[in-house]
């Protein structure tokens, strides 16, 4: 088992070892770089007056100095929040205030939105721009400037910080996911990074791709534990499909976090492409934040070999299942048994349902501790009477006590008094060669209530219109109850996916919002006007 460290002991111990690479440049930090600049930062936070259990915002893209930030925070006893770099400056200013952030950071691509956000804080101690930019705006230092005269050994009150993130915000408003920060020396965070380092395998010779945007939980969670336990994170811009198998092959990359689009979008290159990059370094695939469609796994798992692990779980920390390889291949579909708390599954009324019936995912776990920050009345809200919370899923454990996810119960519709949902229609459509993205939403239907809708996205040359329509519609009724297949599907350039994958639906209802299905509106009717 490697010990469960930090950059400060790495740095005495392998200094030279390289921390992070861009794949993008090349450009390289190594340990004993990562360990002078973050204490460098640290200080420039004490300094400015900031003390155990304040905070930092973080407003950055996937910037090589991201994870100096993060690691500045870390071990100054530091809650840190990521803010998306794609928020307008009024968003940022909402987050900055609702995280109540001591300390902002921004790059040069930010700085602009990050100034508009943060314009008029009061709590604000310390605003730090990360680039030499020509000109800053009132108030605003540049990191190097402000720290080079500061000490690159560590603070003398170093202790744990932690990260407050936010729920992604797919069905509403995100909310901050507040805990305490962990007890005891620097090095020794909370026990659920060291079960992950361990179980991955993660150790100074772990090279760990980076693929999503650290503005959120997963991609920066397994950056910073990559360095936790002294390996290399290779940094990335954004996704692309085919770069991805580049980077594997050329910086012979063991791990690597992805979420089920991804594995879409690797899946649909050309055969030819695919087979030109060698995959052989890599000896973990985790991937989360959404289920995976059944083929698009099994897809993976021969292409890539048994080294897939799935997990489920969210922002808030009150459980979370664990399935391998070989666990799903016996069971097709489940995201894996608790791993930690107690599944329940609930009807509407409250009730615990047997296994193989459907209901509302509810985890049982009084060691959870996090609570919506400032939100007592959202806090409430997520648990039951009986003080278990669920995450919004819908889904059913079998008898062996493997759960399996059928939608968010946000997402269901209603139609005749019927069940639909959307997830399974989703996965059936992006079986579809042409396919390249798709979301089920409900409309108003005069007969029925609500009816099914498919928003397509299809792969980049595809001609739409209503033969493709009647196409995709004879695909579902070939794999779907005839209840289930789309009462109309929608062509839309692009759908409102975040850079984690996870798609906006609500965004996408409002887009559509003036849509209503008739009974005896075609398959290939012309689109609607989008919002």
């Amino acid at each position: 088992m490697t010990p469960l460290r930090y950059p400060g002991a790495w740095a005495r111990s392998h200094p030279d070892h390289v921390a992070q690479i861009v794949d993008a440049t090349g450009e390289r930090t190594t340990y004993r770089e990562l360990d002078e600049r973050s204490n460098r930062i640290a200080h420039l936070l004490r300094g400015a007056g900031l003390r155990r259990g304040d905070h930092v915002a973080i407003v950055l893209e996937n910037h090589p100095r991201f994870l100096e930030v993060v690691w500045a925070a870390l071990r100054s006893g530091l809650y840190f929040t990521p803010v998306n770099p794609q928020f307008t400056g009024d968003e940022v200013a909402v987050l900055l205030d609702a995280c109540e952030a001591n300390a902002v950071f921004a790059s040069g691509e930010t700085l602009a939105t990050a100034a508009r956000g943060a314009r008029g804080s009061q709590r604000l101690r310390a605003r730090v721009v990360v680039d030499a930019v020509p000109a800053l705006p009132d108030g605003w230092q540049h990191l190097d400037d402000a720290t080079a005269d500061l000490p690159a050994t560590p603070i003398a009150d170093e202790s744990e910080g932690a990260p407050m993130w936010y729920s992604s915000g797919t069905t509403g408003s995100p909310k901050g996911v507040h805990g305490p920060l962990p007890e005891g020396p620097i090095g020794v965070p909370d026990p659920e990074i060291r079960f992950l380092g361990d179980h991955y395998g993660f150790s100074p010779e772990t090279v760990h791709l980076a693929l999503g945007p650290l503005c959120h939980g997963a991609p920066l969670a397994y950056a910073f534990i990559t360095q936790r336990f002294g390996g290399t994170v290779v940094l990335t811009a954004a996704f692309d499909a085919e770069m991805t198998l580049r980077a594997i092959e050329h910086r012979r990359v063991t791990t690597l976090h992805a979420v089920p689009t991804m594995f879409v979008r690797m899946l649909k290159l050309p055969r030819a492409v695919r087979e030109r990059y060698d995959h052989s370094s890599l000896r973990t695939v985790i991937h989360g934040a959404a289920p995976c469609p059944v083929d698009v796994k099994r897809a993976m798992i021969d292409w890539w070999g048994p080294i897939v692990w799935e997990y489920y779980s969210g922002t808030e920390g009150h459980g979370s299942t664990l399935i391998s390889t070989a666990e799903w291949l016996e069971h097709p579909g489940s995201v894996g048994r608790a791993r930690r708390g107690v599944i329940h599954i609930v009807d509407d009324d409250g009730n615990e349902l047997s296994a193989g019936e459907t209901g509302t995912v509810y985890f049982e776990n009084p060691a959870a501790r996090s609570v919506y920050f400032n939100d007592p009345d959202g806090t409430a809200a997520m648990r039951d009477a009986h003080s278990w919370a669920t995450l919004g899923d819908v889904g059913h454990l079998d008898d062996e006590g493997y759960l399996y996810l059928t939608d968010r119960w946000a997402f269901k519709i209603v139609s005749g008094g019927v069940n639909i949902y959307p997830r399974q229609i989703e996965d059936v459509l992006l079986a579809h060669p042409q396919v390249w993205d798709v979301a089920v939403i409900p409309v108003p239907e005069p007969d029925l209530g609500e009816a099914a809708v498919a928003v397509v996205q299809v792969v980049p040359g595809t001609r739409t219109g209503a033969g493709l329509s009647d196409e995709l519609t004879a695909w579902c009724r070939a794999r779907l109850a005839a209840y289930k297949v789309p009462k109309r599907i929608v062509f839309d350039p692009e759908l409102p996916r975040q850079d984690n994958g996870k798609l906006y639906k609500h965004a996408l209802r409002e887009r559509y919002r003036d849509l209503v299905v008739t009974p005896a509106a075609p398959a290939g009717a012309p689109d609607p006007p989008r919002r």
